[in-house]
């Protein structure tokens, strides 16, 4: 099984990492060619294109001014360890047996705008670049045309026949992959809160439920759909009948 999320904008570089594992992020020459773009640009361009405020973009300008290659652990760190929004927080990392960490590394995977994929022991250093971020580079336009089929060449590479592949990416992430090309049919989990009389998506729960079910596929060994259908963390409940096609919707 792979498991596909997005990165997250907030960042800690500081916490130790309670393990040496690591390893490097399969697509640095396409991210240094990207940084050396990012390198050019003022706090005022970076502001500007990425519509941040003035104390995020002197942030990133200085990030973009030591980002460095090559990547190690005294300059770098683990991804997994890295990345702290709502869905790494659901994935819960730290509580992690060590011994699942390969496990993890085997069926996990980052989509990001500087990387394209990571594996979560990928080193990686402090960076903010969107998937939709606007940036042109030689004759691309954006990161997704940069990216273009790179991100699903890699995953139809790793992937075997028949094996699943779980999208709990944001659109915005999973717009990078042309699924048409994909060698395996993509499942979406969906979830939904009751609220105001009626189910629908909150942004705020549903990337907390994503992380968590990253948890739940890694600690309850998931290999097929009848048993992604099992989740049943923080009374989320799959519905059959809200369900349709490739789309698994669970409620609460």
């Amino acid at each position: 099984m792979k498991i596909i999320i997005s990165p997250a904008k907030s960042l800690d570089f500081e916490s130790n990492v309670p393990t040496t594992l690591h390893t490097q992020p399969r697509f640095l020459e396409q991210s240094s060619k990207l940084h050396k773009k990012l390198k050019t640009l003022s706090k005022k361009k970076l502001s500007e294109l990425m519509k941040i405020s003035d104390d995020l973009a002197a942030l990133n300008y200085d990030r973009n001014q030591t980002w460095q290659t090559p990547f190690n652990t005294a300059n770098a760190k683990q991804a997994i360890y890295a990345f702290t929004g709502a869905v790494f927080q659901g994935i819960d990392v730290n509580s992690l047996d060590e011994k699942k960490l390969p496990i993890l590394q085997e069926n996990l995977r980052i989509l990001s705008g500087l990387y394209g994929v990571l594996k979560p022991l990928d080193l990686i250093q402090p960076y903010r670049l969107e998937m939709g971020t606007k940036l042109k580079v030689g004759k691309t336009e954006n990161l997704y045309k940069f990216w273009d089929d790179t991100v699903a060449k890699s995953l139809n590479e790793e992937l075997a026949d028949g094996e699943l592949l779980i999208n709990l990416a944001s659109s915005e992430y999973f717009k990078v992959i042309p699924t048409k090309v994909l060698k395996v049919p993509m499942i979406t989990p969906v979830f939904k809160d009751f609220k105001n009389g009626q189910y629908k998506i909150v942004m705020t729960y549903a990337k907390m439920a994503r992380g968590l079910m990253v948890r739940y596929i890694i600690d309850n060994n998931v290999k097929t759909i009848e048993d992604l259908k099992g989740f049943n963390v923080d009374n989320y409940r799959f519905s059959d009948e809200l369900s349709s096609g490739n789309d698994l919707v669970f409620t609460r």
